[in-house]
């Protein structure tokens, strides 16, 4: 499975210039791992983009720039998100029902690849099988990719592939609109 689409930005994005801002996403699931690609492309001037550090697990990214994703069983209400920062930092969370959350931990330690232009900022990295649900009946996956963007006067915009009505929610099913099979 190859996906490509763009994240779009919320409705409710004021800041003219963090809507120019263009987020290609990348999916592939080969050989039992997801490869996520996020390309952010634009004036990145604006942006707070947080400084590399040691690659280590860490909570509440989603407060400054990380990329997301969401991943769930076909049917299923179960789900894990994962949020990677160009930092080098990532969480790993698991929830048995909308933001429900259980005690889990990823297996695998997440290598976050990144890349930074003047214009340009590519983050690449891998969730292995064993960090997707489970999945005993082998049904599609589903996925929710998403970001968010923290500016440097400390505003925060919410990207997604697809946003439900009202605040920005990644956790909302409706935005998990690209699908896997493991076959």
């Amino acid at each position: 499975m190859i996906s490509k689409s763009c994240l779009i930005h919320h409705p409710e994005t004021a800041d003219a210039a963090i809507k120019e801002l263009y987020i290609g996403v990348k999916a592939l699931y080969q050989n039992g791992d997801l490869t996520l690609r996020y390309e952010l492309v634009g004036d990145l001037d604006a942006l707070l983009i947080p400084e590399r550090q040691l690659p280590n697990e860490a909570d509440e990214l989603w407060k400054h720039t990380c990329f997301e994703a969401f991943i769930a069983v076909e049917e299923e209400d179960a789900c894990h998100e994962f949020n990677f920062s160009p930092s080098g930092l990532w969480a790993a969370y698991a929830f048995d029902d909308y933001r429900v959350r259980k005690d889990w931990r990823a297996k695998n330690a997440h290598a976050i690849h990144f890349a930074r232009s003047d214009d340009q900022l590519v983050l690449t990295t891998v969730i292995t099988n064993p960090d997707l649900p489970d999945n005993p009946l082998n049904k599609s996956y589903r996925l929710g990719l998403s970001a968010v963007l923290e500016t440097k006067n400390g505003e925060l915009s919410y990207w997604a592939l697809c946003h439900p009505s009202g605040k920005p929610d990644f956790h909302h099913r409706s935005g998990f609109t690209l699908s896997f099979n493991l076959a």
